[in-house]
């Protein structure tokens, strides 16, 4: 019987080795996943609009709504979703047919609490579903977007797993602070070490951002050995919330608004960075660790 149960387990992970071996040889998008240490910070705002911002510039943005408990990226771009990633998860429809094409050359996958279901695929699930990712990445500049669940779950970390970016959005309060610096310090004990970004939200005035960023990158430098890089900052603006009750992005109805001109500038900085593959064929170990990350 324990003899039964090893050639079962060896089994398993020659699949699993095949799967890696075609994992090693895709060309993934960029992928950024975008996280919040607490809820109410703007997260989702800040996915839309920054889609929309890159898409301007002539870029291929595409959004995984994956936040399993708030999903409404469709409803913050005034789309309507009838079918979402459980569909393709499930068999019944390809990617293609359940993604809704916005302005600017943004298109979004509704995912929402079907990413739940991920986490129980058997092999074959796993392949077919890297498959229909892979496609996402026929075109070297095209950037996908994954808008995380808020503060640390099993999923979150799955999702960070799989990125070679990640965007950490918090605001002036000492608490969300203290959830950023904590989902920080989650990712370094896991051994989850994609490049960081920091983009501040709420604040008074981009000087605030700044000083912001210093006392966070400061703890850091002390009790970390990994440091985000300031990607920017976005002042309070009532154009924000005043875009957000008519369903519609701050950064079309809104285009001249403060929070969009600071939009604008995050995204070229992040284009600036220069793009990272989520697999490095050259980092074989870094896909093995997100690889573990994902499905344990």
């Amino acid at each position: 019987m324990a003899d039964q149960a090893e050639r079962l387990r060896a089994l398993a992970r020659d699949k699993d080795d095949c799967l890696l071996q075609k994992i090693m040889h895709t060309d993934f998008p960029r992928v950024i996943a975008v996280v919040s240490g607490k809820g109410g910070v703007g997260k989702t705002n800040l996915v839309v609009n920054l889609a929309l911002s890159l898409g301007q510039l002539g870029k291929e943005a595409i959004i995984l709504d994956a936040d399993v408990g708030m999903a409404n990226v469709d409803i913050l771009m005034g789309l309507s979703a009838s079918a979402s990633l459980a569909d393709v998860l499930q068999g019944r429809m390809e990617l293609k047919e359940v993604m809704l094409r916005g302005p600017f050359n943004v298109a979004v996958i509704p995912g929402g609490s079907a990413l739940a279901e991920v986490f129980n695929l058997d092999s074959q699930q796993k392949e077919q579903l890297f498959a229909r990712l892979a496609a996402l990445g026929e075109k070297r500049e095209g950037l996908l977007l994954v808008d995380c669940p808020a503060g640390v779950s099993r999923n979150l970390l799955a999702l960070l797993g799989l990125a070679g970016e990640v965007i950490l959005l918090t605001t002036p309060e000492p608490t969300a602070l203290a959830d950023a610096y904590s989902m920080l310090k989650i990712m370094e004990r896991r051994r989850l070490f994609p490049k960081i970004y920091l983009v501040v939200n709420l604040v008074s005035s981009l000087r605030e951002g700044e000083r912001v960023f210093a006392r966070l990158r400061e703890t850091c430098r002390r009790f970390l050995s990994i440091e985000p890089v300031f990607l920017g900052s976005i002042v309070f603006d009532f154009a924000v919330k005043r875009a957000v009750l008519k369903r519609s992005p701050f950064l079309i109805h809104y285009p001249q608004c403060g929070a969009a001109q600071e939009i604008q500038h995050i995204a070229r900085r992040l284009l600036g960075s220069g793009a990272t593959l989520s697999f490095p064929r050259e980092g074989e170990g870094n896909i093995l660790k997100r690889l573990l990350a994902l499905w344990s």
